[in-house]
């Protein structure tokens, strides 16, 4: 059964979210070490509390936090949570960071960013969000410490009065690893593939890295920045290569795109190609298999780093996909 990426990185939660939004000032962001002792013990409390439920897959538990304005989307919080159990499971839950966001101050509901620096200001961590009531609000990161995929687990609260308390408004659960590796690992793997003139490879490693490495994507930091900044560097890397033409001997392919494909939970490639039309299942595979064996034989270092690769047809605009195959079976 292939399980859908999207049910772990897109939140149901009560607010959207935006990659850059212009800040908003009246607003401010305390870190886990500067939080006052209440705020602290209140947010360890009900973070503690929500990643044992969504661990356990205790949905009357989550449900019973929901923050009355997000009611309508608990179908969604709750499928993220299912659909996440498999990502927490064999680990022990502990929390990373909690982040307090007051935008108490807003006159309205505004696209916000908020700058959370450490008492030094040596580190600032940006998080960012789009058309954000005024409130309180609170980010817990928590992660399933030796589970296989090392799964990370995020919680957006809002603060609902003192007779309401911390209500849950949005749940992320996406991997810390795959194939055995963290964020760190692939982030080290890309710096060697770039050394060693390996742009696809490069690349790709960076992207697997910059996913591994973030709870939620609306969360940035200088880590992060640096990640960015190494993988735009790379000499010849296939971020303006598609679309791509790809002489197969008398055939000719064209590769639309070519993307990070963790559907599986592996560190799969996904190959966009332009199909021919054929429509019988035994001629899609065979079309298929032809494709990523072009891809493979152009760009060989691939093979070695990735797990497999995903076809991906597209005819008359509309995309199917048609396979999936470890490396070594494509020839």
């Amino acid at each position: 059964m292939r399980l859908c990426w999207k049910s772990f990185a897109v939140p149901a939660v009560l607010l959207a979210l935006l990659a850059a939004p212009p800040p908003v000032s009246a607003t401010s962001c305390t870190m886990q070490a500067e939080l006052s002792a209440q705020d602290r013990n209140a947010l360890t409390i009900i973070g503690e509390r929500l990643a044992e439920a969504a661990a356990q897959q205790d949905q009357a538990a989550l449900k019973a936090a929901l923050l009355p304005a997000v009611a309508a989307d608990w179908e969604s919080i709750s499928g993220a949570a299912q659909a996440g159990a498999v990502l927490l499971k064999g680990g022990q839950i502990q929390l990373q960071n909690l982040y307090l966001l007051d935008a108490s101050s807003l006159a309205a509901a505004a696209d916000t960013q908020f700058f959370c620096s450490s008492a030094d200001s040596a580190l600032t961590v940006t998080l960012t969000m789009r058309a954000l009531p005024p409130g309180r609000y609170a980010v817990v990161l928590a992660e399933a410490v030796g589970a296989p995929y090392d799964g990370q687990l995020s919680f957006i609260l809002a603060w609902n009065g003192p007779a309401g308390g911390w209500k849950l408004g949005g749940l992320f659960v996406r991997p810390g690893a795959l194939d055995g590796q963290t964020g760190k690992d692939w982030w080290k793997r890309a710096r060697e593939l770039a050394k060693a003139d390996q742009p696809f490879s490069a690349w790709y490693a960076y992207e697997a890295a910059r996913l591994l490495s973030l709870p939620v994507d609306f969360i940035s930091s200088p880590n992060l920045e640096k990640l960015n900044q190494e993988q735009l560097a790379i000499k010849n890397s296939p971020q303006n290569a598609f679309p791509w033409t790809l002489q197969d001997g008398a055939r000719v392919w064209k590769i639309d795109a070519m993307r990070l494909d963790p559907s599986l939970l592996h560190a799969d490639l996904g190959v966009v190609y332009e199909s021919t039309g054929v429509t019988d299942p035994a001629a899609q595979r065979t079309e298929a298999i032809a494709v990523l064996s072009a891809v493979l034989k152009a760009q060989p270092g691939v093979r070695e780093i990735f797990h497999g690769l995903w076809a991906y047809a597209v005819k008359d605009g509309k995309q199917t996909p048609v396979l999936e195959l470890l490396m070594a079976q494509i020839p």
